[in-house]
């Protein structure tokens, strides 16, 4: 990477500095006043001397006026200008310089006068004499360790050197923080270590077969893609591909964040776009990977209620200046990654900057296999391990998730002193992350741990009697992370939902607040997480989704992200009173669905409830003992896993279901 930081200053100031120093001093040497001893002696006799250090070696002396002394002579004579460096002089400095010729007679002389004046105060000392030379030579080296320790400490964070935060990066500022990936720094990452994600890994694949064999394309009249953005879910492997492109690309490779742009100071930002590009052409063919460039590439005009200079936009449009300038023969290109694609402005993904957009999605069954194959490899397992079995077990994981799985499955094994991990610990790990960490000392009353019993039994209930909710696997009322009761489920990886599939899960996750009502004829604050879920999915059915007969088919979801910026709603008054009566009216009337099931079920429900309060965990046999098997399951599974919802834009299905909380207020 280009380092140059331009022309160094600082050795011609220290040289200076030093000059000027010893200028100075010789300055002051030759103007230095003298007397001789017939001038001392009358000055003495007038009392105006205070002190006198004498050098034996060298037949001179130090004279030193009195206060009084001091302050006649200025009033006579024009004050002589300071030095610079006199605040660095901590020697008293005379006001004479005596050369006198034989000391023994100096001497008696001296002691003669004060003896006719005793009023005379005089003080004799004796000192050894200075060499210039040596006085300069320890002053110098006094000023050298001055200017080292500025430079060390200083000036070389101020060039860049040591790093340094905001305003610290004087001289360097404005120069480009990427960190440059060539054959002197390689990256081991390649495409093999990136496991699924087919459509993503073919689409960057061909961007490095372009920069390899450019000649391949550009006979047909191609040209090399400006940019490739990647979209997609926290965790999915984005980066990763961009890791995989620098390790396989056998090019240079720029990579930075988009907050390394952002500075302070006015100017900053655009001024390292204009670096980066500049390096990144001079060592044509070459990559430059942006990470988060929303941080910079936000939609402009949004937000800024300042009305001032933004140097956020000057920044973007320094870069949408750069990526739509470079020529078709630079082979340089763009590679950018963001979960907040809906954000960015449309000038940066028209065609001709981000040339293609790539959506890195959450993994499939088989994907997910194929990132255990990547992470188990590195694991010490027992050799029953099922790949398969786990990927069905973890719906909705993506793969930073499934990597923080197997880690957790070797930290458990490795705690509980196992030889190698287990399908167990494997398990044990997922409810670990999901759940939260088991609390099986937390002090719970009888009382409270009988409603807690009901309240997941009544979910277990309805999930087992309704055709559309997620099969129940486990069921537990040990306290877990926040939560005093969890309820397992493995739900159907599905791209669609009907109207009575979302109405089956509404009425499953009522079921725990019903059985509370059922039993107890009162409810609590337990059913929090169950009523904030369900008041989404309402909210979703009737103002997105258009599944709702009253509203009809509008949705009032905004896929740009301009709605966050705006103060009012898509609809009026009349239309909001109306949607918020028919969300309240699908929730209540899940609700009363759920009261009729369990009402018609009290006897399996109390059965149920009796067996958690024995077990404190059931499994799905204890399920099938009590109510027999459910009839509509496609398939039966041995083993219980605990997942939670993954779902991040209203596109994204819920297919997998939190546990349940507990009273959380």
């Amino acid at each position: 990477m280009n380092n140059n930081k331009g022309f160094n200053w600082f050795f011609p100031i220290v040289i200076g500095a030093i000059l000027l120093f010893f200028f100075t001093n010789m300055n002051s040497s030759s103007e230095s006043n003298t007397i001789d001893e017939d001038a001392f002696y009358t000055l003495m006799q007038q009392e105006k001397i205070q002190d006198v250090l004498v050098y034996k070696d060298t037949e001179k002396a130090d004279v030193f006026l009195t206060k009084e002394a001091k302050a006649e002579i200025a009033s006579k004579q024009k004050a002589k200008e300071k030095s610079p460096f006199e605040a660095f002089d901590f020697a008293p400095k005379a006001d004479y310089n005596l050369s006198f010729g034989d000391l023994q007679l100096f001497l008696e002389r001296f002691e003669k006068i004060k003896q006719e004046n005793p009023t005379i105060v005089t003080k004799k000392d004796y000192g050894i004499g200075k060499n210039p030379m040596t006085e300069l030579l320890f002053t110098a080296i006094f000023w050298i360790a001055i200017m080292a320790l500025f430079y060390f400490v200083v000036f070389r964070k101020m060039m860049g050197g040591g790093g340094g935060g905001a305003g610290g990066q004087i001289f360097s500022i404005g120069k480009s923080k990427a960190k440059l990936f060539d054959e002197k720094e390689k990256v081991q990452v390649s495409f093999k270590d990136v496991a699924g994600l087919e459509g993503a890994k073919e689409e960057v694949q061909e961007v490095v077969d372009f920069l390899k064999n450019s000649e391949k394309y550009t006979k047909l009249g191609g040209k090399i893609p400006k940019g490739v953005l990647l979209v997609g879910p926290p965790g999915t492997g984005k980066t990763l591909l961009a890791k995989a492109v620098a390790g396989e690309a056998k090019v240079p490779f720029f990579s930075l964040s988009g907050s390394d742009f952002v500075e302070m100071f006015v100017g900053v930002g655009a001024s390292r776009v204009r670096d980066l590009f500049a390096q990144a052409k001079a060592k044509s063919p070459a990559i430059i990977f942006i990470d988060e460039i929303d941080a910079i590439g936000r939609a402009r005009g949004k937000g800024n209620m300042t009305g001032g200079n933004d140097e956020r936009e000057n920044t973007l449009n320094q870069l949408l200046t750069e990526m739509d300038g470079f020529g078709t023969d630079t082979n340089v290109i763009i590679m950018a990654a963001t979960n907040r694609a809906d954000i960015l402005d449309k000038a940066l993904m028209r065609a001709g900057r981000f040339d293609r957009s790539i959506y890195v999605d959450l993994p499939e069954l088989h994907e997910r296999r194929e990132i255990f194959d990547v992470h188990l490899a590195k694991i010490k397992m027992e050799p029953n391990i099922d790949r398969e079995f786990l990927a069905k077990q973890t719906p909705g994981f993506s793969g930073a998730d499934i990597a923080n799985l197997c880690n957790e499955a070797a930290l458990i094994a490795a705690r509980n002193s196992h030889e190698a991990v287990s399908t167990q610990d494997f398990l044990d790990a997922v409810d670990r992350i999901i759940g939260g960490l088991e609390k099986k000392n937390k002090a719970i009353k009888p009382s409270e741990k009988r409603r807690v019993a009901y309240h997941e039994a009544g979910h277990a209930t309805i999930s087992w009697l309704v055709e559309h909710a997620a099969p129940l696997l486990k069921v537990t009322i040990v306290p877990r992370g926040r939560s005093l009761g969890a309820a397992w489920y493995l739900p159907e990886e599905r791209q669609l939902t009907t109207t009575e599939q979302m109405s089956d899960e509404l009425c499953a996750t009522l079921g725990g607040r019903a059985a509370e009502q059922t039993i107890f004829g009162n409810i609590s604050t337990g059913a929090l997480s169950d009523l904030e879920r369900v008041t989404k999915q309402a909210q979703a059915m009737v103002t997105i989704y258009g599944l709702n007969d009253k509203i009809g088919n509008i949705s009032y979801y905004d896929s740009t992200g301009q709605s966050e910026y705006s103060f009012g709603k898509p609809y009026s008054e009349q239309t909001a009173k109306m949607i918020d009566e028919e969300i309240s009216k699908i929730i209540e009337t899940q609700y009363a669905r759920a009261l009729q099931i369990l009402a018609d079920n009290k006897d399996k429900l109390d059965a149920l409830a009796a067996k958690l309060l024995e077990k404190e965990v059931i499994f799905r046999e204890d399920l099938e003992e009590v109510f027999g098997q459910r009839a509509w399951d496609p398939e039966l599974t041995e083993h219980p896993v605990s997942n939670t919802h993954k779902g991040e834009t209203p596109e994204e299905e819920a297919v997998i279901v939190a546990p349940d909380s507990g009273s959380q207020l």
